[in-house]
């Protein structure tokens, strides 16, 4: 079967010509090295930065049963990283990238992207000979940069990214390996080391890798940053008030503490150093800005400028969720029920809305019937209302006109390298789009309910400032207006890290049974 476009093949890479000269360049071990393998054929592994996904990486090797594991952080971290790791004698930590370069056979920059040409810069030069050297990096671009300029000639460049934080649980998560400038044998050694992590192999280039996580990440990110904006901007915990509780409020309000309970920077660089990213975040604001006149433009005015929002929202839908018979309407819905979302709120049980009767000149989609209108009967009857309560849904509604105006389709990436909150995501904006009565509600909403309108107007102005600062370029006013929100929320973070955690974990187990059912089905046709 031919790989997908974007994809390379395990031994390829679109540095094919550099590849083939390097697999006359010996490595240091052999390629089909395991844990079980004797110590002394073991390969050294060397961990520079020992931040929380270095850490991460560190402990499950060690778990593994790699035996010679060497790592470093700042030397003001060394005696903390002596103690941290004390009865973990495979684990050696070591005084400066230096000697980790100098003494390993697999190298893996874990640094910051702002940070990777300098600290490659430092360190590079003491690779040891025949060694393969990765990075960690959430941007590639830089990395590739540094890797090229400063390390020796006869080294290996096999880089990785595991797509998911540190908290996640790797196994089935998709993990990138980047074959730049290495032989078939380096590949085989990355593969052989990081095997036990039970992640799923993804072969990309640098270019691809930095498109691929531009399409899955920079604008997810960019949402729920946003909404976190937004609520500080009202200094109101929204769930507390009873407004936004339920069903696909649970997935933003978990999700929005998630990400800004983690460090800044594990977003800053993907959205500043990668210039797709600053593009796609900069199409988000503006999307959710022509949304919202549309908006209100409809709800001040007549049929005309109603139909014009309703248009542009349709328009999204047939774009990104394709017809009746298109693949993306054929395959199982990500999110199966918003009910085990409810699991994992913070906030009480929504308030239902109040039962309406239908026009007979009504259509599900028209948006001109109260949110309830369209639950399960014919025109003219009165229907129970819904579950949780309606209102814009502004932050969904801008995320699929950002996709359809881009032109992603973005289940392109769900079986490459989508994260579990580019997962969700998706699958809260499909349950919305293809529910022809939630869709209805929201757009009926958007256009004729008030009580949303300063909340949606502050998530506007957090959007285009949240595009701004990605445009500007600069790390510390991505930090200061990161960590201003961040300390709003902080409070929350251990009960919304604790029930995000686990409201991803169903949602993920979900997606796996689903995955091996369609592959069951697959097989059958066959």
């Amino acid at each position: 079967m031919a790989a997908p476009a974007g994809i390379e093949k395990p031994g390829t890479s679109s540095a094919g010509d550099s590849n083939q000269a390097y697999n006359a360049v010996p490595i240091n071990v052999s390629p089909h090295a395991s844990p079980s393998s004797p110590v002394e054929e073991q390969p050294t592994i060397g961990l520079i930065g020992m931040g929380a996904m270095g850490k991460m990486y560190a402990l499950a090797l060690c778990r593994a049963g790699w035996k010679k594991i060497h790592v470093c952080d700042l030397p003001e971290r060394y005696e903390q990283l002596v103690r941290d790791y004390k009865d973990k004698p495979t684990i050696r930590v070591m005084r400066d990238g230096h000697a980790v370069s100098r003494s390993s056979d697999f190298i893996v920059y874990s640094v910051e992207a702002e940070f990777v040409d300098r600290v490659v810069a430092e360190f590079g030069p003491s690779t040891k000979m025949h060694a393969v050297v990765a990075g960690q990096t959430s941007v590639k671009a830089p990395e590739k940069a540094a890797f090229e300029k400063y390390l020796p000639e006869d080294v290996h460049i096999v880089s990785c990214h595991s797509l998911h934080g540190p908290t996640v649980n790797p196994i089935g998560q998709p993990l990138i390996l980047i074959r730049h400038r290495g032989s078939q044998d380096a590949l085989e050694l990355v593969e052989s080391i990081l095997r036990p992590l039970g992640s799923r192999h993804v072969y990309l280039s640098y270019e691809d890798h930095d498109r691929v996580t531009a399409n899955t990440q920079a604008v997810t990110h960019a949402a729920f940053l946003s909404m976190g904006t937004a609520w500080f901007s009202a200094q109101s915990y929204p769930w507390e008030q009873g407004l936004y509780v339920g069903g696909i409020e649970t997935a933003k309000v978990n999700l929005t503490l998630r990400i800004y309970s983690n460090a800044w920077h594990v977003y800053a660089g993907l959205a500043i150093l990668n210039p797709m990213a600053k593009a796609q975040i900069d199409r988000y604001a503006a999307s959710a800005t022509e949304l919202f006149k549309l908006m209100l433009e409809g709800g001040n005015g007549g049929e005309d400028e109603r139909r014009r929002f309703r248009e542009r929202v349709e328009w999204g839908r047939r774009v990104v969720f394709g017809g009746e018979n298109s693949p993306e309407r054929q395959r199982l819905p990500i999110l199966l029920s918003e009910d085990v979302l409810d699991r994992f709120s913070l906030g009480g049980a929504p308030t239902p809305i109040t039962p309406a009767k239908i026009p007979a000149s009504c259509t599900p989609t028209a948006g001109c019937c109260a949110p309830d209108a369209h639950v399960g009967a014919a025109a003219g009857q009165t229907h129970p209302p819904l579950k949780y309560r309606a209102n814009s849904h502004l932050s969904l509604l801008a995320m699929v006109d950002c996709w359809a105006q881009l032109a992603i389709n973005p289940y392109n990436h769900l079986s490459l390298a989508a994260t579990p909150i580019f997962r969700l995501f998706l699958g809260v904006a499909e349950h919305l789009f293809r529910s022809p009565a939630l869709l209805s509600a929201s757009i009926h909403s958007a256009l004729y309910d008030s009580w949303h309108r300063a909340d949606d107007l502050e998530f506007v102005c957090a959007a285009r400032g949240w595009s701004q600062c990605v445009s500007f370029g600069s790390f510390s006013v991505y930090r200061m207006r990161f960590e201003e929100t961040a300390a709003f929320f902080k409070e929350r973070f251990e009960e919304g890290g604790k029930l995000g955690a686990e409201m991803i974990k169903a949602v993920m187990e979900d997606e796996v049974k689903r995955e091996e059912e369609e592959e069951k089905a697959k097989l059958r046709t066959l």
